[in-house]
């Protein structure tokens, strides 16, 4: 008695599902409109031979029907600088793309531009146009060109002074040669690859006078896809050689301290600036910031800085390994975190006369430390370590300086005159402005005998402490 009943519910479910199966989408295949995402693609500026970044953009229908765009395509077609991958297919005109109502394609491209012989920047214009039933739709893609001077795994052999007609741009490294002296003056732009590093054998002179600062940063200049801010490791740093000497003044260090393929097997540290054992550095009115691990590494190095500013970095701004030698006059170092580091594990200032091997062992170095109406300041209850082993000596001197301190030091730290635990007022710490605000205790807290010369603003001294005269 129940079969008939079974049988036509089976009946009815097929004729159902046949009828859903029977349908088709319906197409617009007259008039029609697509919407893009953007009105301009616009790319930053692009060194000539290297490429960019991807970017892209959404076409979208918002027909209430399928549609088939018959092409999307560069104006230039093959010929173009940029190049396109369409809803995953690769080309310069795609045909028969489509897109289902109410939905949408992504569209990446990028840039690659070839060197002429233009000095200035220049634009690079195509049209991307997209064809619905007979009618194109378009908007235009935009990119600043540039070229440069490339130093690719290149060495520097002879004295040489860089051009400042266009910028120099540094892939995997650059070696300044033991008989050579690298001089780069004001105006000049060093823009560096990510997996690139300088490592001096010679002598590296950067001599800008004024406000002119030579700026070192990443290469990827396209900062639309940062967020318009820059972030550590962009780029390697600047790894001075036993031996070697280096004269820096007036220079920006930023976004760096990335870890770096080696160089004849020298195992770099994740550092802005690293000084070896033997080499000397002079380092005046400079900055080094953001760098994703140390700011100055001083390796049983020579180094000596006058109103440096050496802020915001993933490790110690200013370190000493296995001893070494450093003088430090009117210098901030200053760490407070940020969005894209962490200031939590390593204190502002680290000097210690020796290695750590692992297994309580170490290797031990002399050290000796001067430091001259400076500032050490940040977030953490203590901002300075100096710690001393047997085998070497070890001798710091605070003078005339503001810190950010514990309460227990070794008996071969000496403070005269001191400020501990102050806060120095800056203007803005927290956005990496370090100038001194009213009611600054190291305002006329300095020693005139330590005069160091103008500030990194190029302000005379007056007796106050860290990098900027109030």
């Amino acid at each position: 008695m129940i079969e008939k009943p079974i049988k036509y519910f089976f009946i009815v479910l097929f004729s159902l599902l046949t009828g859903i199966s029977c349908q088709k989408t319906k197409i617009l295949t007259a008039g029609g409109t697509v919407q893009f995402s953007v009105d301009t693609l616009k790319f930053d500026t692009v060194f000539t031979t290297q490429g960019s970044y991807t970017t892209g953009l959404l076409i979208y229908n918002p027909q209430n029907e399928e549609i088939i765009l018959s092409s999307v395509r560069l104006q230039s077609g093959a010929s173009s600088y940029f190049h396109l991958n369409v809803d995953g297919f690769q080309g310069n005109n795609i045909s028969n793309l489509k897109i289902a109502a109410h939905d949408s394609i992504y569209v990446f491209a990028t840039v690659k531009i070839n060197p002429n012989d233009t000095l200035t920047p220049f634009i690079i214009t195509d049209k991307l146009i997209a064809t619905l039933n007979g009618k194109d739709f378009s908007i235009p893609f935009t990119a600043y060109g540039q070229n440069a001077h490339f130093i690719v795994s290149d060495s520097i052999g002879t004295s040489t002074t860089w051009l400042t007609d266009k910028p120099y741009v540094i892939i995997h490294y650059a070696v300044v040669g033991p008989n050579a002296t690298l001089s780069i003056p004001a105006n000049c732009k060093v823009y560096v690859h990510q997996d690139a590093r300088i490592f001096v054998y010679g002598k590296l002179e950067i001599d800008s006078a004024g406000t002119d600062s030579v700026v070192f940063q990443g290469d990827r200049l396209d900062r639309a896809y940062f967020g318009y801010v820059g972030y550590p490791g962009e780029w390697g740093g600047i790894y001075f050689v036993t031996g070697s000497y280096g004269n820096i003044n007036h220079a920006v260090f930023k976004n760096c301290g990335g870890a770096t393929s080696s160089y004849l097997n020298f195992q770099t540290q994740s550092a802005a600036i690293e000084v070896d054992s033997g080499a000397y550095l002079k380092i005046s009115q400079s900055i080094i910031e953001n760098s994703i691990g140390y700011g100055l590494l001083n390796f049983q190095g020579n180094v000596t800085g006058s109103n440096c500013l050496i802020k915001q970095t993933g490790a110690e701004a200013f370190i000493m390994l296995q001893g070494g030698n450093a003088i430090m006059t009117n210098c901030t170092f200053a760490n407070y975190g940020s969005s894209a580091i962490s200031h939590s594990n390593y204190k502002t200032v680290t000097l210690v006369n020796y290695l750590p091997i692992g297994n309580g062992q170490y290797i031990p170095g002399n050290l000796h430390a001067d430091f001259r109406n400076c500032i050490v300041y940040g977030s953490l209850d203590s901002e300075i370590v100096c710690d001393s082993a047997q085998g070497a000596t070890a001798y710091t001197a605070m003078n005339n300086c503001l810190l950010k301190t514990g309460s227990y030091f070794e008996s071969f730290v000496q403070f005269n005159s001191c400020i501990r635990n102050s806060d120095p007022l800056f203007k803005d710490p927290t956005n990496g402005d370090f100038h001194l605000t009213t009611g600054s205790p190291a305002i006329g807290s300095g020693n005139s005998i330590y005069n160091s010369g103008p500030d990194l603003d190029n302000k005379a001294f007056k007796n106050d402490l860290g990098c900027y005269q109030y």
